[in-house]
């Protein structure tokens, strides 16, 4: 009996183990996924693409996993709020900051809950994109 005990437990906490390592893994990849679409979209420079670079780069993270869909939510709320910091400073209390942020929101939680990221493409973006 002590033995059989020993095994549940020693499976448990390794099941535990193996799943917290498997969200890490996906974090980082999902990291990856985020970083690719912002150097893709820099690299573009095409106007009118940042909600579907936002859209692109949350869809393939949260396609990695629980982990990755965390990595893409953290990566862009911090990001978006640096951008609102940022924009007080250039541009103070306009407004226009924060309907761009909520946009950019709004194509983040488009692209992490599984929707298509070429809703937001804009005609014209080249095809390797």
């Amino acid at each position: 009996m002590k033995l059989f005990t020993g095994l549940i437990l020693c499976s448990l906490v390794l099941g535990v183990h193996s799943r917290w390592f498997s969200f890490l893994g996906e974090a980082y990849e999902g990291a990856k996924d985020m970083w690719r679409a912002y150097s893709d979209m820099r690299e573009a420079n095409y106007k009118d693409s940042d909600k579907y670079f936002h859209a692109r780069g949350n869809y393939d993270a949260a396609q990695r996993g629980p982990g990755g869909a965390w990595a893409a939510k953290v990566i862009s709320d911090a990001r978006e709020n640096v951008q609102r910091v940022t924009d007080l400073f250039k541009h103070g209390d306009s407004g226009h900051g924060l309907e761009d942020s909520r946009a950019a929101q709004a194509a983040n939680e488009w692209g992490r809950s599984g929707k298509d990221p070429n809703h937001f493409r804009p005609a014209g973006l080249p095809d390797n994109y």
